[in-house]
């Protein structure tokens, strides 16, 4: 009796520390990125900005590029959700434009239905999500999509988002100033959905 509480106490510390191992495993912190010279002050932006940078209010045609839905949580290095975090994200449009002064690629047209920046705070389970467009290359960077995240304790991540095996990230030099723990954290892998859109999960670990 005595040899099988001892085998069950053993049974229930392993799967313990296996759960307390998985739970920091999957707490790897983000790592912190450059906000690049894009970032939209509040008097640039857009009057819309909700979570679908794809549609924009009072046009009737949507974003050129790939839709793709960004979604995940915004979590504590304990693993623990942060809700109403402010969440902003803001990316170039399907012709590799900023919607932002200082971006005079006048070589590249605006795309005007492309919103450009999105906000939203998480839920009570620390969720977001955004509707935006799969992220496009232009000249001297790889394609990603720039973050910012706040939770209610004040602390802020700004970071950039990656998509995973882009053969461009080995020539962006701010991708491989990442070590490759870092590179993983900071990568998605988009997939299709059945709809034809892409869907990818990024979780902040803030």
């Amino acid at each position: 009796m005595i040899d099988r509480l001892a085998g069950r106490r053993g049974v229930l510390a392993v799967l313990g520390f296996l759960g307390v191992a998985g739970r920091a495993a999957a707490a790897i912190p983000t790592p912190e990125q450059t906000a690049g010279p894009f970032y939209p002050p509040p008097n640039q932006r857009p009057q819309d900005t909700d979570w679908d940078l794809v549609k924009v209010e009072g046009r009737v045609r949507e974003a050129g590029g790939e839709v793709m839905h960004l979604s995940g949580k915004v979590i504590g290095r304990n693993g623990a959700p942060l809700a109403e975090a402010l969440v902003e994200i803001w990316q170039c449009d399907a012709n590799g434009r900023y919607h932002h002064v200082g971006d005079r690629s006048s070589d590249r047209p605006l795309d005007e239905a492309f919103q450009g920046y999105g906000a939203i705070r998480t839920d009570a389970e620390g969720r977001y999500r955004f509707r935006t467009i799969r992220p496009v290359p232009y000249p001297g960077r790889t394609p990603h999509i720039h973050a910012r995240v706040v939770p209610p304790d004040g602390r802020e991540l700004i970071t950039q988002i990656y998509l995973e095996d882009h053969p461009l990230n080995r020539k962006d030099w701010i991708f491989r100033s990442l070590g490759a723990r870092a590179q993983s954290a900071a990568t998605v892998d988009p997939e299709r959905r059945e709809d034809g859109d892409l869907q990818a999960r990024f979780d902040f670990v803030v």
